[in-house]
């Protein structure tokens, strides 16, 4: 089902939405806990950002597990992006929470603050995961292509 749009993979057009939204997500929860001001004005935005992306997880990850029918094995770079989802749906709770406590008690509380640590938590601990899943993913399309040019002498 989710293999190929046009002939072409679907896998790298679905992969660009979620390292641009997920990363959004990530730094709009840091910055709704950072600054309460904001919760009011970007909150919905933020949530919003990160439901998308933990919607578009699995369809990455099902193009990926297509595509990889196609060039084969891509190592660890299936491994971690299995594992987006246990980033995603954490974030996009904390997001959420950060959003309706705020509406619900504007003054800070200590359930308010705590879910704001956390937040900061996830949303750092997804970043690094979707850098490392990006990572292992251009190594395993690019790498022999770029190492070999190297040594080869090209430019």
């Amino acid at each position: 089902m989710f293999d190929l749009i046009n002939g072409l993979p679907l896998h790298p057009l679905v992969v660009h939405a979620v390292v641009v939204l997920v990363p959004l997500a990530a730094l709009g929860t840091i910055a709704l806990a950072l600054r309460p001001a904001w919760r009011h004005h970007y909150g919905w935005l933020v949530v919003g950002a990160a439901a998308l992306g933990t919607v578009l997880d699995p369809i990455a990850t099902s193009s990926g597990e297509a595509l990889e029918k196609h060039v084969g094995d891509p190592g660890q770079h299936a491994a971690l992006g299995d594992q987006l989802i246990w980033f995603l749906v954490p974030l996009l709770v904390l997001a959420l929470a950060l959003v309706l406590l705020d509406r619900r008690r504007p003054h800070a509380t200590t359930a308010l603050r705590a879910v704001a640590v956390l937040g900061v938590v996830a949303a750092l601990a997804t970043t690094v995961q979707v850098y490392r899943i990006g990572d292992s993913g251009a190594r395993a399309a690019w790498g022999d292509q770029v190492s070999a040019s190297t040594t080869s002498g090209g430019d």
